[in-house]
């Protein structure tokens, strides 16, 4: 497998996109864009576990059970949630304008509003936002797309690889926004990663909800979890590899795939924390299941008091422990070691529970990078798993206290 530079989900054989700015953001920045496959595809999502759910996040969870989609609708800037039937009868307008400008059936429309919340989104900006939007899709308009569903974050994301199935070369991109309203079982974040291969819809989502489980379920900036949530996957087939029915090799393949993709968008939203500095990766190896690892490297990703000493970079061993205890993994406490990866090497700050005597100084200087890699070594069995998170600091609370 082979990352792409400079190439993102347009250059994925069959698909176009367009970005662009509508007028929903008062500030003229990108913010209604359509993604769209020439050919059916068969997709898959993944949706906030938030009981409160936006009415884009309601109207695509109904239309993903048809057979193909072929167009997904994102606008940023308004989130169109707690907006009551009003917000759902918009939802299904947005959808019906994007099927009538594509001349495609309303079911293979997909959507995504992300933005603010409660206030009903202005369908007189909206509606010929999104005929413009589709009237402006071409090959190139990926990066446009990736732009325009930004909201808080700093920067687009996006992430592209080439591989091979059964001797035909395929290609896999996607784009993605997130900074804040992160955690565990999805967060503030939408996805988007297109491919040109050819899967039966029921083995796409399976490999969809594996990935998951390793990508936008490992990370974590602030504890909070959205009601507008969603992680997609269209396969148009283009590429005319055998089609993918069953847990074959070529199977493994996309799922090494889609799992590469995945994570390394996932790790941009990460990484991109409202307020962040740095972006922490939490190793957790030999716990006694992969169940118990998981638990253990997402709660420490996901505390507080480390996040706070990480932007301090003050290695703070006990909140860490104290983060392994409050997991509920089945480990033995008085076995654990605690590492600081530096490069290729590792320092070890924690042995069997106890802290070690380590060089301050140079702690803090490798805590100081905007990388952190701790390794957490629970010595209980084979069970390993990789969180992300990334620190807390004095902008995360300015941006939600609403202070300027």
């Amino acid at each position: 497998m082979k990352v792409l530079a400079n190439k993102t989900i347009t250059d994925v054989p069959g698909i176009l996109a367009s970005g662009i700015a509508s007028g929903i953001k008062k500030d003229g920045k990108k913010d209604l864009s359509v993604i769209y496959s020439k050919y059916n595809a068969a997709a898959a999502a993944v949706f906030t576990t938030n009981r409160v759910k936006g009415a884009p996040i309601l109207v695509s969870m109904e239309n993903i059970q048809n057979e193909n989609t072929r167009a997904i609708i994102v606008n940023s800037g308004n989130a169109n949630s707690c907006t009551g039937e009003e917000g759902i009868a918009n939802a299904y307008k947005m959808v019906a304008t994007a099927a009538g400008a594509l001349n495609i059936s309303p079911k293979e429309v997909l959507i995504q509003s992300t933005g603010a919340l409660a206030i009903q989104i202005p369908m007189d900006i909206v509606i010929p936002g999104i005929g413009k939007a589709c009237s402006s899709l071409t090959e190139q308009g990926g990066f446009d797309a990736a732009e325009a569903i930004l909201t808080t974050d700093t920067r687009i994301k996006t992430h592209a690889v080439e591989y091979e199935l059964g001797g035909k070369t395929v290609r896999m991109a996607g784009i993605a926004k997130g900074s804040t309203m992160i955690h565990p079982n999805m967060a503030t974040m939408f996805s988007c990663v297109v491919t040109n291969a050819s899967i039966a819809k029921p083995m796409l989502v399976k490999a969809l909800k594996t990935s998951i489980q390793k990508s936008y379920h490992m990370i974590s900036v602030d504890g909070d979890t959205s009601t507008n949530d969603m992680a997609v996957v269209l396969a148009n087939g283009e590429a005319g590899n055998t089609l993918i029915d069953c847990e074959n090799e070529e199977f493994k393949v996309f799922q090494n795939a889609l799992d590469s993709v995945n994570i390394e968008l996932a790790k941009m939203i990460a990484k991109d924390g409202e307020g962040s500095t740095k972006l922490l990766e939490i190793e957790v190896i030999h716990g006694k299941s992969v169940k118990d690892a998981e638990r253990c490297a997402r709660s420490v990703a996901s505390s507080n008091l480390v996040k706070c000493a990480m932007f301090g970079s003050y290695p703070a061993c006990p909140d860490i422990l104290c983060a392994l205890g409050n997991s509920g993994a089945d480990f033995t406490p008085e076995n654990v070691d605690l590492f600081l990866k530096n490069g290729n090497s590792q320092l070890q700050l924690v042995k069997n529970a106890m802290n070690e005597n380590f060089d301050e100084n140079l702690v803090k200087s490798i805590l100081s990078k905007d990388l952190v890699t701790l390794v957490v070594d629970l010595k209980g069995g084979e069970g390993r798993a990789t969180a992300w998170g990334c620190d807390m600091g004095f902008e995360y609370v300015k941006a939600n206290a609403y202070l300027k």
